[in-house]
């Protein structure tokens, strides 16, 4: 991406957020802005969960729920432990954590100790949880017993004051042994490590219980998360996220979504994609705070089989996922007899959800997919649809409130409704910067004060938002921009499609060539058919040159098509 800052608007010229056309489509009964003077820190928001709703279900976990009474407890245990063993406000604590019930309390007990959450993909490799920690800084580190064996790779290369195992089964009781037996014995989930200066996590629990913690002047403007992200460069940073950050992003979603919760307090969310991702983070974990609602926590969602069984179980509410879970569940055995009945709202983010997934998720369930848009840089939402949509609108929605959006040509201009342009960002949930990166920082802050998010978009005549796609899977076709979303959007529609990839490879002829890389829903589809149903779609110098079928695609683990390790595999395999 070029690293040059766009231009300021024209001196004289009306400022493009005077406008803000979007407002106009506000449903009725939601601020056009919320009381930024109400922003305060993540810890005042758990204080008043725990003072407004102690004996609500904060979260469930294996069929096991914790109050927020009981999660207070717990948390209060990790930061006296914490404090004990010496970290100071603004020290770094890593979480290399999926969505165990431990997660919740360690994640608060580090805010309210003063400290600074980094968390951590647990699928990382050595390598990858080496550069993370070192860069970080973190001191301690709270690990799931599964990779312990990663940990202990990386040890040589890393300096922490203390490693902390935790187990699936942890702050289950009875059933947390079973779950315990299983994971190790049965699933056969840990692998052989060896850390003997570990501290198990029921140790943390009775040695921090003895005592209360020290109470810290923690400050809206006191760093909350380090949310590791490739950002719109490709390079691992930090997203330095301060508790005003967050918390700004909490009301503006509370502002968006109380409206259509109704009457009822009782709400479940279902927490699939895991808490360290930031779209889980704050709309599942630290919004639910907010409301008191429970959260009902995935461990492992590619298992579907488990997650349809859990859901068959399970009374919910509200759910947040991404295309390729829905997909997956839309289209899992047993779905028709989960119960969504009192399900208010599906929101989705994370990549584009195609029209297809929509379609066949509202046949499932009677609602509508709710798409949003956000990134690590941004707390992380910044455009939602309107929340009382019938229909799947194939768009972001509209920004937020107090949040700004423009969209701009290369050289800074702003570009009016219909053209498309690099998406810019303005508001107080926009990050204070890349972590000790003002080289990388400069490159995404425009000099007038906008966040360059690196997708490309559109804005309508209402302010609502299209995403064309990221600039860098931008494919060029003999001169021709082809956006690999639309590709993969028509290609989806196909009913023998289960999922598809596009990106570009070089071509003699053309300078790249569109590639797609399919899954089949239906074995006897081939390259032949579904290449005419393109066709039928698109402009021919989209359609696709080459499509592959595939068992799988690459993904990460929220379920996300990784294009870029696609790019890179396919190359690799080539002749040279």
């Amino acid at each position: 991406m070029n690293a040059t800052h766009p231009a300021p608007a024209t001196a004289g010229a009306p400022d493009p957020a005077a406008a803000r056309p979007w407002l106009a489509s506000y449903p009725p009964q939601v601020p056009k802005t919320i009381d930024e003077a109400r922003i305060g820190t993540l810890n005042d928001i758990f204080r008043d969960a725990l003072a407004n709703y102690p004996n609500r279900p904060a979260a469930e976990s294996f069929g096991k729920r914790i109050t927020y009474a009981e999660l207070g407890q717990k948390a209060d245990a990790v930061a006296s432990w914490l404090q004990g063993q010496g970290l100071k406000k603004g020290d770094r604590v890593a979480i290399m954590l999926p969505n165990v019930m431990a997660y919740p309390a360690i994640l608060f007990g580090i805010l309210m100790a003063g400290g600074t959450v980094v968390n951590v993909n647990p699928l990382y490799t050595p390598r990858e949880l080496t550069y993370q920690l070192k860069d970080s800084g973190a001191r301690f580190l709270f690990v799931l017993e599964n990779f312990g064996a990663t940990v202990e790779e990386s040890l040589p290369e890393i300096s922490l004051d203390r490693v902390v195992l935790v187990t699936p089964g942890d702050l289950l009781g009875l059933k947390g042994a079973i779950v315990n037996l299983v994971s190790r014995h049965v699933k056969k989930a840990v692998k052989p490590f060896s850390l003997p200066q570990a501290v198990a996590f029921k140790a943390v629990l009775a040695e921090g219980g003895k005592g209360k913690p020290q109470s810290v002047a923690v400050s809206p403007d006191d760093v909350a998360f380090l949310q590791y992200t490739g950002g719109t460069t490709g390079v691992a940073k930090g997203a330095t996220l301060l508790h005003r950050n967050v918390a700004a992003n909490v009301l503006q979603l509370e502002a968006w979504m109380i409206p259509f919760f109704g009457e009822r307090q009782d709400h479940v969310m279902v927490t699939a994609l895991p808490l360290y991702h930031i779209f889980a983070l704050t709309v599942c974990g630290l919004l639910m705070t907010k409301i008191g609602g429970c959260q009902l926590l995935i461990a492992n969602p590619r298992d579907i089989p488990g997650f349809v069984k859990t859901l068959q179980k399970s009374r919910i509410t509200l759910m947040s996922g991404l295309n390729t879970l829905y997909n997956a569940l839309a289209h899992a055995p047993g779905i028709e007899k989960v119960d969504f009945s009192q399900l208010v709202f599906a929101v989705s983010g994370g990549m584009a959800t195609q029209e297809a997934v929509a379609k066949k998720w509202k046949q499932v369930t009677g609602q509508p997919i709710v798409e949003g848009y956000g990134l690590s840089e941004t707390s992380p939402v910044v455009c939602a649809n309107r929340l009382d949509i019938e229909e799947f609108t194939g768009t972001i929605g509209y920004p937020l409130p107090s949040t700004d959006v423009s969209v701009r040509s290369a050289d800074g201009a702003i570009l009016p409704p219909g053209e498309r342009g690099e998406l810019c960002v303005k508001g107080p949930q926009v990050m204070a910067g890349y972590w000790q990166r003002p080289d990388e920082t400069a490159k995404v802050m425009t000099s007038d004060g906008w966040f360059r998010t690196g997708d490309v978009a559109v804005m309508l005549p209402d302010g609502q938002i299209k995403i064309v796609d990221r600039m860098k899977d931008m494919i060029l076709v003999s001169g021709f921009n082809v956006y690999p979303n639309e590709v993969e959007d028509v290609i989806a529609k196909h009913p023998g499609v289960m999922e598809a990839a596009v990106i570009g490879l070089p071509d003699e002829h053309s300078g790249e060539a569109v590639v797609a890389y399919v899954v089949r829903k239906d074995p006897s589809l081939g390259a032949d058919e579904l290449r005419q149903f393109c066709r039928e779609h698109l402009t021919g110098y989209k359609v696709p040159r080459r499509i592959e079928f595939r068992e799988s695609l690459p993904k990460t683990n929220v379920g996300k098509v990784l294009r870029r390790a696609l790019k890179e595999e396919v190359e690799r395999s080539q002749p040279r």
